[in-house]
C-alpha cells in the first residue's frame, strides 16, 4: 500500500457534524469520497482494495474512541492497506433511513461490493444492528457484532424498554430483522455480556448456523470502548479476515482483560456486591502483586477480616 497522505493524521476533535464531514471530504478527496445520506447519515469511503471493511459508527462514538476523531477503520487502512467504508450517523438512529437503504441498493446495483475479494461488516450496539441488517448486501461477508439488537419492533422485543423512543420507527420493512439478514453471510460473531439481560436476550435471537455467540462477562455497556482499550477489537477483526477467528481465538484474546484496570475494578465491585469475600481476596491479591492499588488493598483487608484471617 502507498503511504497515506498527511491528511489522514489531521485531528478533527470537537467539530460539529457538518464541519466534521467537510474536513473528511477534503482528506478523502483523492482516495474516495464523503456522501451525505439525508440529514443524519453519511458514507465515507477510502478505497485501496482488496479487502473492504464496512463499519457502522456514530459521530459521537468516533469522537469518544479516537484521539483524532477518525473512523475506526482508518487504523486498518493505514496498517494493512484495506479499503474502508464507514456508514456514520449523527446520534443513534439504527440507520433506519430511506437514504441509507437507497445507498446500499445502489452499491448492489453497481456491483461495487462484488469488486472486493473480501468484505467484513462491523458494528456495536445500534450500529451492530445496522451492520447485521445491511450485511445482506454482500453475500459471503464476514460479520463481527458487539451487543447488537436483533430488532426494536415491539412485537419482537417488547421486553427491551431501553429504546422505547424508537418504537414508532419501522423495523419490519427493508433491511429489517437483523438475524434474518445474516443468512447470506459466510460467518458472523456476536459478542455480548450475559450480565446485561437485554443484550443476552437479543443475542439469543441471533440463533443461526453461521453465527457464533461469545460471552464477554463483566465488560458492561461500554464493551466497544473496553475492547479498543485492551487492544482486542482490531486484532479480532484481523483474525476474522485471516479466517482464524473462532471461540478458542476469542477466548485467548479475551485473556487480556486480566491485566485491564477497568475490568479488574468492575469485577471487584461485582464480587463485593455478591458478598464473595474469598474471591475478593484472591482478586485483590493478584492485582496487588502487579501494582499498587489502594481500592484493592482496602478490599483485600476487608475480605481477610470477613473471613477471620488476621496477621500474626
Amino acid at each position: 500500500m502507498k503511504d497515506m497522505p498527511d491528511g489522514y493524521e489531521t485531528p478533527l476533535k470537537g467539530l460539529a457534524w457538518t464541519d466534521w464531514l467537510e474536513k473528511l471530504t477534503a482528506i478523502t478527496d483523492e482516495d474516495g469520497y464523503v456522501e451525505r445520506l439525508g440529514d443524519r447519515h453519511a458514507a465515507i469511503l477510502v478505497e485501496e482494495k482488496p479487502t473492504l471493511l464496512v463499519t457502522f459508527e456514530t459521530h459521537q462514538g468516533i469522537d469518544a474512541l479516537s484521539d483524532l476523531c477518525h473512523p475506526m477503520g482508518w487504523e486498518m487502512v493505514k496498517a494493512l492497506g484495506w479499503s474502508h467504508l464507514c456508514l456514520v450517523s449523527e446520534g443513534d438512529t439504527w440507520f433506519r433511513d430511506r437514504h441509507v437503504y437507497a445507498y446500499f441498493d445502489r452499491l448492489v446495483d453497481d456491483g461495487f461490493l462484488e469488486d472486493f475479494e473480501q468484505v467484513i461488516f462491523y458494528g456495536a450496539g445500534a450500529c451492530g444492528y445496522a451492520a447485521a441488517a445491511f450485511s445482506v448486501a454482500a453475500p459471503g461477508a464476514q460479520v463481527l457484532l458487539l451487543q447488537p439488537q436483533a430488532s426494536l419492533d415491539p412485537d419482537v422485543a417488547e421486553w427491551d424498554r431501553r429504546f422505547r423512543h424508537m418504537r414508532r420507527v419501522s423495523f419490519t420493512d427493508r433491511y429489517g430483522y437483523a438475524p434474518d439478514m445474516l443468512e447470506a453471510a459466510d460467518q458472523a460473531f456476536v459478542l455480548y455480556d450475559p450480565e446485561i439481560r437485554e443484550d443476552a436476550m437479543h443475542a439469543a435471537l441471533f440463533n443461526r448456523p453461521n453465527v457464533t455467540r461469545f460471552r464477554m462477562r463483566h465488560l458492561g455497556r461500554e464493551m466497544e470502548r473496553s475492547l479498543v482499550r485492551m487492544n482486542i477489537l482490531l486484532r479480532a477483526i484481523a483474525q476474522l479476515s485471516a479466517g482464524k477467528l473462532n471461540r478458542h481465538r476469542l477466548a485467548r484474546l479475551f485473556r487480556s482483560r486480566r491485566d485491564d484496570a477497568s475490568y479488574q475494578f468492575s469485577l471487584l465491585k461485582r464480587l463485593t456486591t455478591d458478598n464473595r469475600p474469598y474471591l475478593v481476596m484472591l482478586l485483590a491479591g493478584k492485582v496487588l502483586e502487579k501494582r499498587e492499588a489502594p481500592p484493592f488493598r482496602k478490599a483485600f483487608a476487608r475480605a481477610r477480616s470477613r473471613l477471620g484471617i488476621y496477621n500474626r
